[in-house]
């Protein structure tokens, strides 16, 4: 009976060991703060082809990756949450005013990093695949634009991470950062597929993958 006993106690242990070391396993990001930037909206609806606009689906992707990045235990707030920009009314230059939001939100937080969800589009409609840009203003954005090139070609992305210093937000914005341009809107395939809550969950997946691989080795 007594052996019966200390072999249940011995079970219960290991159980409540197990379920721990699972539920610590899905917190990676316990406490990071992230910072999603949907890009454009209200009035601007960035790229437009065949009718299908892209701020619209960079809100779906951030509001995916939100979800993904919470359960993971990570604090996330996001520069928009509807389909509105974040321009001051009555301002002069009314996008410049949304981007001097953008980055004034970012800045003041104390986020460890932010992503920038963008499409891409070109006269070509055969060019595709996810591109990650970054800023030199931070050294850390290299860094991260290197792992997330290296998760979007899991995707069949052949493209290469492109340094930007000349965009207004990317070189005013102090936290640590990339903007991802998560496929081409002016390709066939891609912009069907970048419609599809499929899709987006698996973008948003393989972001979330590459922002656990930072974490873990910074």
């Amino acid at each position: 009976m007594i052996k019966q006993k200390i072999y249940t106690f011995l079970i219960l242990l290991f159980s409540i060991f197990i379920i721990n070391k699972t539920n610590a396993s899905n917190l990676e990001l316990m406490g990071k703060i992230i910072y999603l930037d949907p890009g454009h909206g209200g009035l601007d609806n960035g790229a437009v082809y065949k009718n299908v606009k892209e701020a619209p689906i960079n809100l779906e992707i951030c509001k995916k990756l939100d979800k993904i990045l919470t359960s993971k235990g990570a604090i996330v707030y996001m520069t928009r949450y509807d389909n509105n920009d974040l321009s001051i009314p009555f301002a002069s230059n009314h996008k410049k005013s949304d981007l001097n939001q953008r980055i004034k939100l970012i800045n003041e937080s104390n986020a460890d990093i932010y992503i920038s969800i963008h499409l891409n589009a070109e006269e070509k409609e055969s060019w595709h695949g996810a591109q990650v840009f970054y800023n030199n203003i931070n050294p850390k954005n290299k860094d991260l634009a290197l792992i997330f090139q290296k998760e979007f070609e899991k995707l069949n992305s052949k493209r290469k991470i492109k340094e930007i210093n000349d965009l207004y937000l990317y070189k005013n914005v102090k936290v640590p950062g990339v903007l991802l341009e998560v496929g081409f809107i002016s390709n066939p395939e891609e912009r069907n597929l970048l419609q599809t809550d499929e899709y987006q969950e698996k973008l948003a997946n393989t972001i979330v993958k590459g922002i656990v691989k930072y974490f873990s080795i910074t």
